[in-house]
């Protein structure tokens, strides 16, 4: 079902030709309307073991090491909304991201696209789903084939999918997708190294867009690009969004990006999400320790000239995190239960509005 007020998306171009549409590509398209939950992740947690060598642990007596990227994870993402995941290099946000897309299998917990679970199904139910979920890379000039023309690269999904197989077929579509997104059809003849980073993101979201998906994963997509350029590709995305009524996860460290495009935000530390809240409340009024101290840290015209509080203290490491809250030794409101006891998170009310937070300084009322 098209969300209202959007235009009906054509649904040729992720069908086999001359086969019918499967019956999870059909729950998807009518099952859901605008505000369903499309995606759900349920505890999700990554380990990665990062030992050295069994001989060098032998003869060295070493133990084994555990890396736990991201720990008991938990939301849910709504069709046409934007949810972001923020924190500082290392938090987990982009382990996420390739938990969601399938690269990663969970250690622990599951992720639902439409009410399924991709691991739980069969390969045709499963391909056919995966049509409908896409990913953008950080790097524009790393995620491109540097020996491909954009006509390949565009066009890849289309055939990898077995969605069309006409060349003339495949390169109007191609053709539709490099106009979408603001470049011109005859570029399709020019390679990569040929455009400006910018434009090669564009390149990345056209070929995202072969297979019309109904999510988008974004991993940091505008990070390697000059701010002029990052407002842009923004403003395409966003515009993408309205008019092929597309939901996102949007993974940044950047937090006035953050704010351009997100209706939610979910702060991230340490494998964990301590705050998961709408983007107005979140930055009208922050309630994790954490959250204040990476909103403080955000230049501000009103706040020139006088003093701003810095992020305190480094990221512990995340191979013998802290007990307790992992937060506990660069928070000023810590206490022995802080030090003693992990918080999870809670849904917390007030003057603000409603926010998801995982501290026990908020839930106790020691900061409002």
């Amino acid at each position: 079902m098209s969300a209202p007020g959007r235009p009906k998306r054509e649904s040729f171009e992720h069908r086999r030709e001359g086969s019918p549409a499967s019956a999870v590509g059909r729950a998807a398209d009518e099952g859901f309307a605008a505000g369903d939950v499309i995606v759900r992740a349920e505890g999700i947690s990554k380990y990665f073991d990062v030992s050295p060598p069994w001989l060098n642990r032998v003869l060295e007596r070493k133990p084994r090491t555990i890396l736990h990227a991201v720990d008991d994870v938990s939301f849910e993402i709504r069709r046409g909304e934007t949810l972001s995941l923020v924190g500082e290099s290392g938090c987990g946000k982009s382990t996420v991201a390739r938990l969601l897309v399938n690269l990663y299998v969970p250690t622990r917990g599951r992720v639902e696209f439409f009410g399924h679970d991709l691991r739980e199904m069969n390969a045709a139910a499963g391909r056919s789903l995966r049509q409908k979920l896409q990913m953008i890379f950080q790097d524009p000039y790393a995620s491109l084939n540097p020996r491909w023309r954009v006509a390949d690269i565009v066009a890849e999904p289309l055939k990898a999918h077995g969605l069309m197989s006409d060349a003339q077929r495949i390169t109007a579509r191609v053709d539709e997708l490099l106009t979408l997104v603001r470049l011109s059809p005859a570029d399709k003849a020019k390679y990569p190294h040929q455009f400006s980073g910018g434009q090669r993101q564009r390149i990345s979201i056209a070929r995202a867009l072969a297979t019309n998906p109904e999510f988008l994963v974004c991993d940091e997509p505008t990070s390697a690009l000059d701010v002029s350029v990052q407002a842009q590709v923004l403003n395409l995305m966003k515009d993408l969004q309205r008019d092929l009524g597309l939901t996102y996860l949007f993974i940044s460290h950047n937090l006035a990006v953050v704010h351009h495009i997100s209706d939610r935000v979910g702060v991230m530390y340490l494998g964990r999400i301590v705050e998961l809240a709408p983007r107005a409340r979140l930055f009208a009024a922050p309630g994790h320790p954490y959250t204040r101290m990476l909103l403080d840290a955000i230049p501000d015209l009103d706040m020139t000239g006088r003093a701003r509080t810095p992020v305190a203290g480094e990221v512990p490491n995340p191979l013998s995190p802290p007990s307790g809250c992992t937060f506990h030794p660069r928070c000023p409101h810590a206490n022995d239960r802080c030090r003693r006891e992990p918080p999870v998170l809670k849904l917390h009310r007030h003057a603000g509005g409603e926010a998801q937070v995982a501290c026990h300084a908020v839930e106790e009322g020691r900061i409002g």
